[in-house]
């Protein structure tokens, strides 16, 4: 994370007579993720600070105002503060009617247990603070008012907030801290909160799927996302060195034979050991968890109800929504009675059998891929391109791996489902589905009907927000259903803030969920000057040849540099590993770095087509940080004989209309 004082300058000295000066052409560009993590934060409603936007004399020693360390820690204490830079007469205006709007809250003496409100602390701060305050809070209203270590705005927002809102938000509630969802994000916020010795409970509650699969602790990731996904990725992979054993001299007697549930059981077995540890670790840093549905039910007020339906209401001064995403279901007869979704898949009691994964969605390839590894015939069905977001050169690298690879596409959109024979606990069903496709004879659109045994659905997801009660209290929400937020506060309601999935415009991957949580504790809590970082994120498609990836995608770099200012270098390898075993692999390994003509150079995104993608793609991720130049790569030493050292040799540059290029070994 850059700290407010890396970004500002707050807290630099001044540089000393002879020191070193920056190059006058150092970039200052920036370059957002892409792919699943294409989108970053949404665009202030203001335009942001450059990266170092203090001047000289905004950093005078001399100028009135408590450093910003301090000041924030001030802010954050007290349970009201109002931030001001230069005493002048209108910040003094504004200030006094903001007292007296707060004056006005107090309740009548003859009232029980009347609302007591406390002195307005102000806290001075110089030019430059007030540029990071609000560059942190992407507040731009001055005097800046906080309430509990929560950012208000301005007299206009304070006056904005409903005035029985504000009286409630002032006394005393049972927590500190409220999360709404037991994933990654959440569960990690919680234990952040905790560690800092704040009062935090912790709500999860799994609605069952319409097959009626549910899970423990833990979130998507744990239970029906990145970690079964892997491991079951993992038990592809070894079917395919059991192969590859037989070429390096192992003797393996008869013919190797996969056992579905065997598989299923032991991935179940792990993830229930994860669940019980997440609870443990609650538990020792004393977090409240509640396995109960949560809802909003008053300001501050949260109704958790639990399986037997017995109703608990909880109340706290803040609240964090990361309750994640469910998938989406089309709407057409039969889909949610025949199919399934990666919500069902990795508990699945039956061998799969034949299947169809419908989507182009990297949920969709990845369990495509991994079943037909472990010997299932698998048919994709997408209705366009692939990896919607994601680098287009490497996702049709992707497909045509894949289809070599022995998997089919079909290009359309089911219609319609009907049931052949029902499924047991013990076998699959089977069905037939209908869609439209163009006849390759008479060109002419026509319906065309497939068998298949096991339906996986993997069109997208959608944030779990329409239950909580956010609409109860004036939450704002974007058309995705995710909360609307100025960094991860609520835009309109001050003291809800949302991490991770449902966030509107951040990455949909659990390390993003992590990392906010953990950031977002330590500024609201300690008032500490930290932001997580939306961009530059690496991510991996754990397809059968993994894909891994970090910064700009190849047509998001010319859309946002221009053609001419974008250089790309490429080339196609042979994994040693391939060599003897003859994998058809090696004909699809493929990388190239995607570089600014115009900055020396500088790498703004990083792509590699081979196994092991995800290993290679975070060390390297690192450079891409620290604005990595082209020239920073080709001076790196490579470690041999290994994949990632193909990009300390790149030279070949992409061309249009080049052929296709041929890989060699060392």
């Amino acid at each position: 994370m850059k700290s407010l004082g890396e970004l500002f300058g707050c807290f630099k000295r001044q540089p000393r007579q002879g020191d070193a000066t920056a190059p006058a052409n150092q970039s200052t560009s920036d370059t957002p993720s892409m792919g699943a993590v294409a989108s970053g934060m949404p665009p202030p409603k203001r335009p942001a600070p450059a990266e170092s936007p203090t001047l000289p004399d905004e950093r005078n020693v001399d100028e009135p105002g408590i450093p910003l360390k301090e000041a924030l820690k001030e802010a954050n204490n007290a349970k009201i503060a109002v931030f001001y830079s230069h005493n002048t007469f209108d910040e003094e205006k504004q200030i006094l009617e903001i007292e007296a709007i707060l004056k006005a809250l107090k309740d009548r003496a003859d009232v029980e247990k009347s609302l007591e409100i406390p002195d307005v602390q102000r806290i001075r701060v110089s030019s430059a603070s007030k540029k990071a305050i609000q560059y942190l809070t992407l507040h731009n209203s001055w005097p800046l008012i906080y309430i509990k270590g929560n950012a208000v705005g301005g007299l206009k927002e304070l006056q904005a907030l409903k005035k029985d809102y504000l009286k409630e938000w002032l006394r005393d509630h049972t927590y500190d801290l409220i999360v709404i969802g037991g994933g990654s994000g959440g569960l990690a916020a919680a234990k952040e909160a905790a560690r800092l010795g704040k009062k935090v409970a912790c709500l999860d509650f799994v609605k069952p799927s319409p097959q009626g699969t549910t899970w423990g602790l833990g979130g998507t990731c744990v239970n029906v996302g990145c970690i079964p996904k892997k491991l079951m990725h993992q038990a592809s992979l070894l079917g395919h060195s059991i192969h590859d054993a037989q070429k390096f001299g192992w003797k393996l007697e008869g013919k190797p034979e996969h056992q579905w549930s065997h598989l299923r059981d032991s991935v179940q077995d792990h993830i229930a050991s994860l669940n019980w540890g997440y609870r443990v670790q609650l538990r020792e840093k004393t977090v409240t968890y509640i396995n109960s549905y949560g809802e909003f039910t008053g300001p501050f007020e949260i109704s958790a109800t639990n399986k037997k339906k017995k109703v608990e209401k909880i109340t706290a001064d803040r609240f964090l929504i990361a309750t994640g995403l469910r998938p989406k279901y089309p709407d057409f007869p039969g889909v949610k009675e025949y199919t399934i979704t990666s919500d069902d898949l990795f508990q699945l009691p039956y061998s799969p059998g034949k299947t169809l994964c419908v989507g182009a969605s990297y949920v969709s390839l990845e369990c495509a891929g991994f079943l037909h590894g472990l010997g299932f015939d698998v048919t994709v069905m997408v209705r366009s391109i692939l990896l919607r977001g994601f680098d287009q050169d490497m996702a049709e690298r992707i497909r045509k791996h894949m289809i070599a690879y022995g998997l089919k596409f079909e290009s359309g959109v089911p219609t319609k489902i009907e049931q052949i024979e029902e499924k047991t606990d013990e076998k699959a069903g089977k069905y037939r589905v209908y869609w439209p496709k163009k006849n390759e004879e008479t060109g002419e659109m026509q319906e065309f009907s497939e068998e298949y045994n096991t339906i996986l659905y993997a069109i997208g997801r959608e944030a779990v927000t329409d239950d909580v009660g956010l609409e109860t209290i004036g939450v704002e929400r974007a058309k995705s259903k995710k909360v609307v937020g100025r960094r991860e506060q609520s835009t309109t309601i001050p003291w809800v803030y949302a991490i991770g999935d449902v966030l509107e415009g951040t990455p949909e991957l659990t390390p993003v969920a992590i990392q906010a949580g953990r950031v977002l504790m330590r500024r609201i809590f300690e008032g500490a000057n930290e932001l997580t970082e939306y961009d530059q994120i690496p991510t991996t498609v754990f397809t059968p040849l993994e894909y891994g990836c970090c910064g700009l995608a190849e047509e998001d770099a010319v859309k946002k540099y221009g053609k001419e200012n974008i250089i790309i270098y490429h080339n196609v390898f042979n994994p040693l590993e391939y060599t003897i075993s003859e994998r058809m692999d090696k004909d699809h390994c493929y990388l190239k770095l995607i570089c600014l003509r115009n900055e020396e150079e500088k790498v703004v995104g990083f792509h590699i087509l081979t196994p092991n993608a995800g290993e290679i793609t975070q060390g390297f991720g690192i450079a891409l940080k620290l604005s990595a130049k082209k020239a920073d790569f080709d001076r790196l030493i490579g470690i041999h004989p290994t994949v990632a050292e193909s990009f300390t040799t790149l030279t070949l540059e992409k061309k249009d209309g080049e052929e296709e290029l041929q890989a060699s070994g060392c």
